[in-house]
């Protein structure tokens, strides 16, 4: 996730976790039990017990490399991407355009997000759903799961060993598919020490906004067999997503260039070379 440099995502971080306490007080979430891993009030669903496991990681290993298409408001680097951004439209372009699932920002002060944004796109459409925020709580793993989403992020650059380790652990047993994102072999392997399934790895360096697509490729042969590798920001034309999916990459997550774009599906279509 971009958010400028480490100064920022430290304030980010600190508003994170006084929005977290301050949700915990005024809407307190009981812990589910493993066999109410399924539904829990997302439209959409079918509420059956572990219907939403595995859909996620699924999804990113269908065959040929896939796209996970965000929705996003805005962000600290680009500011706002779409003046009137309907959830619904948006969503409903992915779907169409042929994305393999969806990224909803649900973080609000910097990205303009909310979990209302994520349980409308629940309500749109059937492709597996990453909530994409700042998770520095297991509170927030039942926020994901009971307002719709299939998979959680989290950011090795915003948690120490132990906070990833039972966070990632903590989202497996509630049934949400969990992509751990890194910038670096150092953050790379603590994805991996955490039990990570699905890394994505970020091209956007974190201390001067500057984007490196090569990143993922510099880093794409330390990834053990078996882990799904997803490469994030700065992918906007499908030689891109040519080149990426001949290193073995099984999906890309694109938001700002199909967010900017005046008809998102057919931006989509394009990246997708079509």
């Amino acid at each position: 996730m971009s958010v400028g440099t480490p100064n920022v995502l430290d304030r980010i971080l600190a508003e994170t976790r006084r929005e977290v306490e301050r949700r915990k007080r005024a809407q307190p979430l009981a812990e589910p039990a493993p066999a109410a891993q399924g539904d829990t009030g997302a439209a959409g669903d079918t509420g059956a017990p572990g219907a939403r496991e595995g859909r996620f990681e699924a999804a990113l290993r269908a065959p040929g490399i896939g796209v996970i298409a965000e929705f996003k408001r805005r962000s600290p680097s680009a500011g706002s991407l779409r003046a009137e951004s309907d959830v619904e439209e948006i969503v409903g372009a992915y779907a169409r355009g042929g994305a393999v699932a969806l990224s909803v920002l649900t973080e609000g002060p910097n990205f303009g997000g909310s979990l209302a944004d994520l349980r409308a796109a629940a309500a749109a459409c059937e492709l597996p759903r990453l909530r994409k925020d700042f998770i520095v709580d297991p509170y927030q793993l039942r926020e994901a799961l009971a307002n719709g989403a299939d998979a959680v992020l989290l950011i090795v650059a915003a948690l120490d060993q132990p906070q990833l380790s039972s966070l990632h652990e903590a989202a497996a047993v509630l049934g949400l598919d969990v992509l751990v994102e890194v910038h670096d072999g150092r953050e790379l392997a603590q994805a991996l020490e955490a039990g990570a399934r699905i890394v994505g790895v970020n091209n956007r360096d974190l201390t001067d906004f500057s984007v490196d697509v090569q990143r993922t490729q510099r880093l794409i042969d330390e990834v053990p067999d078996g882990v799904v590798v997803i490469s994030e920001s700065g992918i906007a034309r499908a030689e891109q997503l040519e080149q990426l999916e001949q290193l073995g990459v099984a999906a890309v997550l694109v938001g700002e260039a199909l967010m900017r774009a005046e008809d998102p599906e057919a931006a989509l279509r394009a990246l997708r070379g079509l």
